[in-house]
């Protein structure tokens, strides 16, 4: 499959730029073509600018400042997110990312009168989020209720990859892991994506 990895924290020597790497290893092994983007490195603007806006609702969104991401996103079967989970959200690159990518005639398609959107991204098979967060478990379930789990599945795909399989990864207490519990998460990555 055609395979695109998302990653999105400011460290290198981050868990996630580690579980990252897990992720690109282990599809390449596989025999998967495996795309890499890194949203901090180059810098991905996040802020969606005024002609990207303004052409939101024109016959052509102006894609002119996010080409390359929008054919790697176009192309992808299969997608792996790899970022924190902060204040229970999205960091804002990645944010950012979803604005101005996954924009009408790419992700989705608007209907007459503003209507529910249309899916548009039916090549888009499997998607595994990979994220880390400070907080325990219970917080981001039982509190929470799971905000970003529930806006990538409910709202992303749900408008924009409906059949698209979901699959989400958290390891909570990020922020001192021992590295044997590193270790068995990231092994964990590589079981599921072994799968595909």
């Amino acid at each position: 499959m055609n395979c695109l990895v998302v990653v999105a924290h400011p460290l290198e020597t981050s868990l996630c730029a580690a579980f990252a790497r897990t992720a690109v290893e282990t599809l390449t092994a596989q025999g998967h073509a495996v795309t890499v983007r890194d949203l901090y490195r180059p810098a991905f603007p996040p802020t969606l600018t005024e002609a990207e806006r303004t052409s939101f609702y024109t016959s052509a969104y102006d894609r002119s400042a996010v080409a390359a991401e929008i054919e790697a996103l176009v192309a992808a079967e299969a997608l792996v997110l790899v970022f924190p989970t902060w204040w229970f959200g999205f960091p804002a690159v990645l944010k950012g990312w979803f604005d101005r990518v996954w924009a009408p005639g790419v992700a989705f398609v608007h209907t007459p009168n503003y209507g529910p959107i249309r899916p548009h991204l039916g090549g888009l098979r499997h998607m595994l989020a990979v994220t880390t967060l400070g907080s325990p478990w219970w917080v981001d379930l039982m509190v929470m209720r799971r905000p970003v789990r529930r806006v990538l599945k409910t709202a992303i795909l749900g408008g924009c990859a409906p059949s698209c399989r979901f699959e989400m990864m958290s390891l909570y207490g990020a922020e001192r892991p021992d590295q044997a519990r590193a270790d068995a998460f990231a092994a964990r990555i590589a079981a599921k994506l072994r799968a595909w």
